[in-house]
């Protein structure tokens, strides 16, 4: 996905490009390529970044370890200011929340931005389905019969302790 020279944008039909995403990202690994828009509007001061896309991702279920699959809708829009140039006035302008600021002689760099709001709507919790029980307690027993000694001494540490 090609990137935005800033100057270029100020000086484009509206100052606005609009591009159509149907592409791999670099790091997502998704099943399907990222496909929706991506608007970005020059607005003197700041750009004003709107996406609406989406794709597939395979997760883990964090109840049952079964894999699935799970559609990643982002529909953003988000401002990202551009640096100040000049001299220090000797105010301090803050803003509320977190403000990314860009060169307004730089690159928007669409790619990363994508890759950036996609994993924000990763879920935190996956789950398979709300109906999810977990793993099946017939497979979670004990001993060095599974292959695995830890548990094997876990059961010898709870024999080891007083039973109260």
């Amino acid at each position: 996905m090609d990137r935005i020279y800033i100057p270029q944008l100020e000086k484009a039909s509206q100052q606005t490009e609009l591009l159509q995403v149907d592409e791999r990202l670099t790091g997502l690994e998704s099943l399907i390529p990222v496909k929706g828009q991506l608007r970005v509007v020059h607005q003197g001061t700041f750009l004003q970044v709107d996406a609406q896309v989406e794709t597939i991702v395979t997760l883990s279920c964090d109840r049952c370890l079964q894999q699935y699959n799970h559609r990643l809708v982002a529909d953003v829009s988000e401002v990202l200011w551009f640096e100040a140039e000049g001299p220090d006035l000797g105010v301090d302008i803050t803003l509320d929340g977190p403000v990314e600021t860009l060169s307004p002689h730089g690159y928007f760099e669409c790619e990363d931005w994508l890759y950036q709001q996609l994993c924000l709507e990763w879920p935190q919790r996956q789950i398979c389905s709300p109906a999810c029980t977990g793993m099946d307690p017939s497979l979670m027993t004990t001993g060095s019969d599974n292959g695995d000694g830890r548990w094997a001494a876990l059961a010898a540490l709870k024999q080891a302790l007083p039973q109260d």
